[in-house]
């Protein structure tokens, strides 16, 4: 099994779709790697050498915001927000959706599991 940023990526996977399992890697970009580095992209994990895992992991590190310190900078600016106190960190805060959705209905996501209302029915 390969480990690429701290990520065991399956091995019986095309190398495409298995640098996807690392947070912050999505189509495009595992794409762009793969080009970079010079591997077929119909290559299954397990046939690479160790020299290509080593090429993939050395280009990741280089050029890629990935897992821990992607996820990191993500809460940094997060906190940033709702330090600010800004209307984007007040719904942060508040546990609402951000990007102006309608919370009338909806939104159960963000806001949780429905809670009963005394006195509602009528």
């Amino acid at each position: 099994m390969a480990r690429i940023a701290g990520v065991n990526i399956p091995t019986n996977k095309r190398v495409v779709i298995a640098l996807q399992y690392i947070h912050g890697i999505g189509p495009s970009l595992a794409q762009q790697i793969v080009d970079k580095v010079n591997i077929a992209p119909e290559r299954r994990v397990n046939e690479l050498s160790d020299a290509e895992v080593l090429a993939i992991r050395e280009t990741i590190d280089r050029d890629h915001l990935v897992e821990g310190d992607l996820r990191r900078e993500t809460a940094i600016n997060i906190k940033r927000l709702m330090d600010l106190g800004c209307y984007r960190g007040l719904r942060h805060r508040r546990g609402l959706p951000v990007r102006g959705q309608r919370t009338h209905t909806n939104a159960r996501t963000r806001k949780g599991p429905a809670k009963p209302i005394a006195g509602k029915k009528k």
